[in-house]
């Protein structure tokens, strides 16, 4: 509110303010098109008269002085405003483009006038900074999986400031745009890290031990000892010709004995691998376990398959190194799964009773 006038302060106040009414009636005709304004219903105008704000004006008709009113009008209907996607790191490291939609209304147009400059760029920059600080604190699983819970503690952190500013946010939704670098150590990967990397140890890598050796490690089998058979020349002369063949060579050997019906009623699916060579061609083998025993072989099954994993060598290779992470590779595109993420899962099955 404005400060109390002094004596000398009201009496010069007034005297403008009659002679700014008297030398309206003296040109009505004229000055009446100039100091009538028509007021909406859902906006209000703020007058200020020799610089001294008044009581907000309207709706209907509003007359101003000649000369010593000024005026600006508030819109009091709801707006809306976006928040541009940002680049934010969260807690567990992964980095993700994030933006946000923001509904909000005046509920106060002095307020609205008098302590904020521009309304629109301050509430905007205010949604941001409370966004950034949200998300900081959080790994990505909770950030996707409560988005919701997320937008309205953003939604009281922003009216928090700006109820101040006579302005009142109704709705804040969150949009998470894409994730471009997947967590380091993240609980939200690690159901699906945990399988892709058993996956290429298993089966893709897995089964060259057995190839070379002639039956399946005792010990676990996503062991680094695995990766070092893969790398370490062959002792006896007639396991040379397996390491010129592709890493996934040995999954047929490694498969078979552990096909049963029991492992074909718990997974009913069938599994397309497809492996791409340093030459070019492209390896493909299946596992097939929707009926009888199961059938595991090279080239692709006789129905369609419900799941299609796709890899070069090299990133296998990598993967089995632990070079590259399982949960890196599927977000860059580097190791694609077609099909259900939910059947993929089931690959879960045959890893345990491969131990």
């Amino acid at each position: 509110p404005d400060a109390p006038q002094s004596w000398p302060s009201y009496l010069c106040h007034g005297l403008i303010s009659f002679l700014g009414f008297l030398l309206l009636l003296i040109t009505f005709p004229v000055s009446g098109w100039f100091a009538l304004k028509i007021v909406p219903t859902y906006e209000r105008m703020i007058v200020f008269r020799l610089g001294r704000i008044r009581t907000p004006q309207g709706p209907g008709m509003v007359l101003l002085l000649p000369f010593i009113d000024s005026f600006q009008r508030v819109d009091l209907r709801t707006r809306a405003f976006n928040v541009p996607p940002c680049k934010l790191a969260s807690k567990d490291g992964a980095v993700l483009s994030v933006g946000a939609d923001v509904q909000f209304r005046i509920w106060d147009p002095v307020l609205s006038v008098m302590t904020v400059k521009d309304l629109n760029t301050a509430t905007r920059m205010t949604a941001q900074n409370a966004m950034t600080k949200a998300l900081l604190k959080r790994p990505l699983r909770e950030i996707q999986m409560e988005k919701l819970k997320i937008s309205d503690q953003l939604l009281l952190e922003i009216n928090d400031v700006t109820r101040a500013w006579g302005l009142e946010v109704d709705r804040v939704e969150l949009a998470v745009e894409a994730v471009l670098q997947p967590p380091q150590d993240s609980p939200a990967g690690s159901s699906l890290d945990s399988t892709l990397q058993q996956l290429a140890l298993h089966f893709l890598g897995g089964g060259l031990s057995s190839g070379a050796g002639g039956a399946p490690p005792p010990g676990p089998a996503d062991t680094l000892e695995m990766v070092s058979e893969v790398e370490l020349p062959a002792p006896h002369g007639g396991a040379g010709p397996s390491q010129k063949q592709p890493v996934a060579e040995g999954l047929l050997t490694a498969l078979q004995p552990f096909l049963s019906e029991a492992l074909v009623s718990q997974v009913g699916a069938c599994y397309q691998f497809n492996v791409l060579l340093p030459s070019g061609t492209q390896s493909i083998y299946f596992l097939d376990l929707t009926t009888g025993h199961g059938r595991v072989g090279h080239g692709v099954p006789d129905g369609i398959p419900d799941v299609v994993v796709e890899m070069a060598e090299a990133d296998l290779r990598a993967l089995l190194c632990r070079e590259l992470r399982p949960l890196g590779a599927y977000m860059s595109g580097r190791l694609k799964v077609k099909g259900d993420l939910a059947v993929a899962m089931k690959l879960e099955a045959v890893l345990r009773a491969l131990k």
